[in-house]
């Protein structure tokens, strides 16, 4: 379930001391600086992932978020926070590092400890916050980490933006299951791609490393799905590690590489039989890297029991 406030709701001449309030109880206590007078327009969005809270705001006003000693004395939640910046810039200070954050950049910070946040310009915002002990850095050590921009054009901090983006928009449609795997997807790749930018990922514990690997190993895969040729060789060389470890990673999730490449092709073409259409069912298994239509009609009936022309009949609209 998600909250909705929106500056637009109310007077003018109440929005500046709403947005403060509304602040407060949906991000936890923070002391917000607005300069006097200034036209507020804003909307914050707050929903649930799990162990997970996951906020989206959105402002047009230039203000600053300030993150006191007074504020944290009286509550301390236990919380890191991860600021993205979907539209605009903003910058974060925290532990003596100032971080300038640009479209698709994102950065941890500690809430128990004093930071600022501030825009001067138009933002759009994804906020993630969890309990500390949900974060595998090592020792949960966070200090060396805060405040530190992780770029989303290289290494796991491009396979990690675009993922918060989307669970940032998505929130409220998945399933409370679903959502709590989510969350320790996206926890690990965020300690892994916070370690990496502090050069520091070989300490994170061996489990996150490899949850976090198998992720954009699995991401990779996703996007190749149509490509036949798509081969563990290919796989591991695209994501910096040896064929043998690539197999030991499918080994530990009981399967194998071709198997997990097979299933995921096979459940694409399911989805697409299932859209209906006259498409010819040769063309659905060529575009999900299955071209040779017999093989493509020998393995869908293996696994699903028909072949794809009579499921797809089968579950025609009529």
């Amino acid at each position: 379930m998600s909250m909705l406030f929106r500056t637009s709701d109310l007077p003018a001449k109440e929005r500046h001391k709403t947005w403060r309030s509304i602040v407060c109880e949906l991000l936890g206590p923070l002391d917000t600086r607005i300069a006097p007078g200034a036209p507020l327009r804003g909307e914050i969005e707050l929903g649930r992932l799990g162990p997970m809270s996951v906020g989206r705001v959105q402002a047009s006003t230039p203000h600053s978020m300030h993150r006191t000693p007074g504020l944290i004395r009286r509550d301390d939640p236990g919380l890191y926070r991860v600021v993205l910046v979907v539209s605009g810039g903003v910058r974060l200070e925290q532990d003596g590092r100032q971080a300038r954050l640009g479209t698709g950049d994102f950065a941890i910070y500690d809430f128990g400890r004093p930071y600022e946040l501030a825009y001067d310009t138009s933002v759009k915002l994804a906020v993630f916050s969890f309990p500390r002990e949900l974060l595998a850095l090592p020792e949960g050590r966070v200090a060396p980490f805060t405040a530190v921009p992780i770029d989303s054009r290289s290494g796991t901090g491009a396979l990690a933006a675009p993922l918060l983006r989307r669970v940032a928009e998505d929130h409220a449609t998945y399933r409370p299951d679903s959502a709590a795997r989510l969350a320790t997807v996206v926890t690990d790749l965020i300690g892994t791609a916070v370690a990496e930018r502090a050069d520091r990922s070989d300490e994170l514990p061996d489990d996150a490393r490899r949850r976090a690997l198998l992720t954009q190993v699995h991401a990779f895969i996703e996007q190749r799905l149509g490509d036949p040729e798509l081969d563990p060789a290919t796989i591991a060389a695209a994501c910096h590690i040896s064929v043998r470890r690539l197999h030991r990673l499918f080994e530990s999730e009981g399967t194998t590489v071709a198997a997990w490449i097979r299933r995921r092709r096979l459940e694409r073409c399911r989805a697409d039989l299932l859209a209906g259409g006259a498409e010819p069912v040769s063309a659905i298994g060529a575009r999900w890297g299955l071209p040779d239509s017999a093989h493509f009609s020998r393995l869908f009936r293996r696994t699903y029991g028909v072949p794809p022309a009579e499921f797809r009949r089968a579950h025609a609209v009529r």
